[in-house]
């Protein structure tokens, strides 16, 4: 009987650390709001993800709405586990916010008028600016732009 409730021990915590797992989980497309604005999340060529320390998964329908969201909680970008956006150029696919090239152009329709995509190569954004003008930016000039509301002329 001992050994019995040993193994349901282990399970149980088992179960309980899988369950506090601070990995990203898929953006649900269609089935979530947006932890800023509160649209739906619905293009997956722009949605975003904050996953903070305890493995909550906070979704956002563009990464102008992430960038919002942790510029009023700073706490919360310092304590997050992921800040992800979504690659541009590879709908569905989540790469880390602070290391994307950000694209900002009016070539751009992004769902919060921003007209800012992430994508994880520098050599597509840079190829996109000569293509269809606009700027590229770092995590930290878009955090800028975003505080500053600067659109693209």
């Amino acid at each position: 009987m001992k050994a019995l409730v040993k193994v349901y021990g282990w399970i149980g915590m088992a179960v309980a650390l899988a369950a506090c797992s601070t990995e990203p989980k898929p953006v649900p497309y269609g089935a979530a709001n947006c932890t800023h604005c509160n649209m739906t999340v619905s293009d997956n060529r722009f949605g975003a993800e904050l996953v903070n320390d305890k493995g909550k998964p906070f979704y956002f329908d563009a990464a102008e709405c992430l960038i919002a969201y942790v510029n009023e909680r700073p706490e919360e970008r310092k304590k997050a586990s992921h800040v992800l956006v979504t690659d541009y150029t590879k709908p569905n696919t989540l790469i880390d916010a602070r290391t994307a090239h950000f694209y900002q152009s009016k070539a751009i329709t992004s769902p919060m008028g921003m007209n800012l995509a992430a994508v994880a190569d520098q050599t597509v954004a840079i190829k996109m600016k000569q293509e269809q003008g606009g700027r590229v930016l770092t995590w930290d000039q878009a955090v800028t732009a975003v505080q500053k509301n600067e659109r693209p002329d």
